[in-house]
């Protein structure tokens, strides 16, 4: 596979009611081949701010709810050679984007930013949170036996050729009733690390410094979307190990059945 050394670039923004942030977020991105704008049912100036400061912005509506299932229809919109994850709250940095983009011409499939290596850091993440990710962290690095620093980071950037490798629910799928589909949720982050790793794809950390949410509060809930990376963990791993079988037995077209979580639906009510 033949990859450019001059990477056309897609920066996906999925964004619900945040008008407000982005006033700050979209004047700061780099001039790129594209920026993809997925809105979740905004009922505020959103869309129509974002149209105003970039008006070559491309919009997407979002076909389920959930920042998994934004991302998704995202990664499909997207036209560029490399995609970039970018939250709309105002925590990502554009001015590391370039770093992202070196490890990825560089030779690595998936540029994983993280917060805790050298140079990297968070003006947002409590001592709470910070032990929760500690944790889940150390757990994922056994279940897969790798050492990588900072699983539930939503920074990263890969090349847009591997996002069949990441196998997210199909975008026209219809989420059961007060349920969402498995990669929905707050969990894609979790979901699309665990499965660029069971490919057996080459990851690069990149390191970044998490600022603080401009404005509004984050819908991100530390005890229960926590427990669903637990549970992501746990499925991902049993879906690799499967993946692993088939594979050695010469069976490249599994699609091996994974558990299915239920999730409650206050619990995800903010997703």
């Amino acid at each position: 596979m033949t990859r450019s050394t001059r990477p056309t670039v897609t920066i996906v923004v999925p964004a619900r009611n945040e008008a407000r942030n982005l006033e700050r977020v979209l004047p700061e991105l780099p001039d790129v081949h594209e920026v993809v704008l997925v809105d979740g049912d905004s009922v505020d100036d959103t869309v129509a701010t974002a149209r105003r400061l970039l008006p070559g912005i491309r919009v997407v509506r979002q076909t389920r709810r959930g920042k998994g299932n934004a991302l998704a229809c995202g990664f499909l919109a997207a036209t560029g050679d490399v995609i970039v994850m970018f939250d709309a709250d105002g925590s990502a940095d554009p001015a590391e984007i370039p770093a992202f983009l070196a490890a990825l011409t560089a030779g690595a499939d998936f540029a994983k930013g993280t917060r805790y290596g050298a140079a990297g850091g968070s003006e947002d993440i409590t001592p709470l949170r910070s032990l929760g990710n500690a944790g889940l962290n150390g757990m994922s690095n056994v279940l897969f036996g790798t050492r990588f620093s900072d699983l539930c980071y939503g920074y990263n950037a890969f090349w847009r050729d591997i996002v069949p490798v990441l196998d997210l629910p199909a975008i026209e799928r219809v989420a059961p009733a007060g349920g969402m589909l498995w990669g929905d949720g707050f969990e894609i982050e979790t979901v699309i690390s665990c499965r660029v790793i069971a490919a057996g794809l080459t990851i690069t950390e990149v390191p970044s410094v998490e600022r603080r949410r401009i404005h509004g509060e984050s819908n991100l809930r530390t005890f229960s979307d926590g427990f669903r990376v637990l549970k992501t963990l746990l499925a991902e791993r049993r879906r690799a190990t499967l993946l692993g079988r088939a594979r050695r037995a010469g069976i490249t077209t599994l699609r091996p059945h994974l558990p299915t979580p239920r999730f409650d639906l206050a619990e995800d009510r903010a997703s």
